[in-house]
């Protein structure tokens, strides 16, 4: 296909009213679609419905200590659910706190606490005059929703296919002791799909950081959602590096099985150091006497241990992976050549990620809304909702139907192709 930078206007006019014509007869489907978030499809969450019978009124409740889980106790979780989470995190079961059914909350959670009471007893977050945090862009709009609801400051970092940008991640951290936190998601990212390097690894790892109580938030909630049985990316544990790198309490990890087994009511989890977990036990003994250990029990149950529940991702990976190779070529057979946009090609997640030329995420994500397709709002990847290219869309592949997926992807092709030349044209009009 011939670029449109190399199209004359006549030849761009013409082009645009060809497209028009095929955007009337999507818009005459009466599409209803919405792939504005990250969600399991309806066969996704049937996979898991086997675990609704791992429990049942005769099931024998108790765990191998002598734990009663229909009983009050159990503040950091049962054992079987520690280890169960820990070789799904690859970390120590006694490095662990068993939670709810959401990451996010564990999150939110532990970001309030070092507002109101600071981190291993240092000055809470809420008696400083300046908080900051840097924030991978594009990057998880809900990380940033969280900073934003408690006043905290967000710097944007460039993302790249090895992770952030640890060049100015380590110049920020070390010269400014305002900055306390990174968000990240360092596999399969949320949305481009990017998974950390070794060496990006390392040197978050072997952080300088100005502030003693800087931590990385580093929300591994894509830790075994791989999309095909080769190749698939791999970490560097960053709790053991960090250790080794003489930084033991740098990090707060997380995960969940939101996108395992029932977003819903899965089971969430926090693995950090001993000094860490003493600091959040004495907040959660105040909290809570314990989460959901009949859950637990019943995801323990259910996949038996970690074999089992890599055979079960096997199963979602059959699902989701004919999705996103269905617009990848989609796009590939609409949009290549055309250097109107550029998209990623995950091993694995829940996202793909499309950069529009300048200017016209929004009016592609409108446009496309108009036919009948929601999509994830244009800015929503950058903090405050602000892109400043407006430029990145997140892709969610998931959740429609495969046809009514193929048909949403089409039309979004169509919406950027004729957004793009309206801005072409404006530019040459302008010049």
């Amino acid at each position: 296909m011939t670029p449109y930078a190399e199209m004359t206007k006549d030849e761009m006019k013409r082009e645009l009213e060809e497209l028009l014509v095929e955007y009337d007869k999507f818009q005459n489907l009466g599409l209803n679609l919405d792939m504005s978030r990250g969600k399991p499809c309806k066969e996704q969450l049937d996979l898991s419905m086997g675990m609704m019978d791992a429990l049942y009124s005769g099931a024998d409740m108790i765990c191998e200590d002598g734990t009663d889980c229909r009983n009050y106790g159990g503040l950091t979780g049962i054992k079987e659910a520690k280890i169960l989470i820990g070789d799904m995190m690859e970390n120590n079961p006694d490095n662990i706190i068993i939670y709810g059914n959401s990451s996010l909350n564990v999150m939110y959670d532990t970001v309030s606490r070092a507002m109101t009471h600071g981190v291993m007893g240092s000055t809470p977050w809420c008696k400083l005059d300046h908080v900051k945090f840097l924030t991978p862009v594009p990057g998880y709009d809900r990380h940033f929703a969280i900073s934003e609801y408690f006043g905290i400051e967000m710097i944007p970092v460039p993302m790249t296919p090895t992770g952030p940008d640890m060049d100015i991640v380590e110049k920020l951290v070390s010269e400014d002791d305002a900055i306390k936190g990174i968000w990240c998601v360092p596999k399969y990212s949320n949305p481009q799909g990017y998974s950390y390097s070794d060496e990006t690894v390392r040197r978050f790892a072997r952080l300088k950081p100005a502030a003693r109580d800087f931590r990385i938030f580093w929300d591994n909630a894509y830790g075994i959602h791989h999309l095909y049985e080769t190749p698939q990316d791999y970490l560097i544990e960053i709790l053991a590096e960090c250790k080794r790198a003489g930084n033991p309490d740098m990090v707060y990890k997380f995960a969940s099985t939101s996108k395992i087994t029932f977003p819903g009511s899965g089971i969430a989890a926090l693995a950090t150091s001993k000094n860490n977990l003493e600091d959040i036990e004495m907040q959660l003994r105040h909290q809570t006497i314990g989460h959901d250990k009949v859950n637990q029990l019943r995801h323990v149950r259910f996949f038996g241990d970690i074999h089992g529940m890599m055979l079960h991702m096997v199963k979602h990976a059959d699902i989701l992976r004919p999705k996103f190779e269905a617009v990848e070529q989609i796009f590939e057979e609409n949009l290549a050549g055309l250097g109107i946009g550029t998209w990623t090609n995950p091993k694995g997640g829940y996202f793909i990620s499309f950069d529009a030329l300048e200017g016209c995420a929004k009016r592609i994500v409108e446009k496309a809304r108009k036919a009948g397709v929601i999509l994830t709002g244009a800015g929503a990847t950058w903090p405050y909702g602000k892109d400043p290219y407006d430029s990145n869309i997140r892709i969610a592949p998931s959740y429609p139907p495969l046809e009514d997926l193929k048909t949403a992807a089409r039309l979004f092709t169509v919406c950027v192709r004729y957004i793009s030349i309206k801005k072409i044209l404006e530019n040459m009009d302008a010049a």
